[in-house]
């Protein structure tokens, strides 16, 4: 999986839509989704305040084990 759909994934079993996750972390709805089709390539540091918000850590948007 990449990392959009890690995020898309993580984001829907919290529960949190495209819209409260996008205000959370400071970006648009329209550049999450571009994020989560892979389409828009992220940040670390964004990567990180998706991890707080999600309450998930890198290893879990990159899809990799601790």
């Amino acid at each position: 999986m990449s990392i959009g759909q890690n995020i898309r994934k993580i984001r829907e079993n919290a529960g949190i839509s495209q819209t409260d996750l996008a205000e959370q972390i400071g970006i648009g709805k329209s550049m999450l989704a571009q994020i989560e089709r892979g389409t828009k390539a992220i940040s670390l540091p964004l990567s990180y305040e998706i991890t707080k918000v999600l309450k998930c850590s890198l290893y879990d948007l990159i899809g990799k084990e601790n």
